[in-house]
């Protein structure tokens, strides 16, 4: 697996935070507050067990404990961890479901090439056509 190197950087929403508007970002994002808005990383997002996430992410991998309620759109993988609630429309290479997770989602998979092909596009419409994140 390639990825972005972003040497172990990564932004974070704490757990008392409220975050209204858009994120973006070429690390890791870990949220355990609420963010209302738009997310949009060539890197993974995190979801701690408090995160609260309505509004839509563009991302290549997720791991979810939190809540989410939105358009979900993953270039590689979704994990949904015990205890995670997820609802609205996601669009995902690979899903890992553990047990006691919550998922009421319309739910369409895609191949590798067409998820890096949804991150650069967007990046792209943004003014940003640096190379994305390669999950092959």
């Amino acid at each position: 697996m390639r990825v972005t190197e972003n040497n172990g950087q990564y932004s974070k929403i704490d757990k008392n935070t409220i975050f209204k508007g858009s994120i973006s970002a070429k690390t890791d994002i870990r949220i355990d507050g609420t963010v209302e808005g738009d997310v949009n990383t060539t890197g993974k997002v995190i979801f701690g067990k408090e995160a609260k996430v309505m509004g839509t992410v563009l991302c290549g991998n997720a791991d979810i404990e939190g809540t989410f309620d939105g358009e979900l759109t993953v270039s590689g993988i979704l994990n949904l961890k015990t205890g995670s609630n997820v609802k609205g429309k996601v669009r995902i290479q690979k899903l890992i479901v553990e047990s006691g997770a919550t998922f009421n989602a319309n739910c369409s998979m895609h191949s590798a090439e067409e998820g890096v092909k949804k991150l650069k596009n967007t990046n792209e419409k943004e003014g940003k056509a640096e190379p994305m994140a390669n999950i092959l």
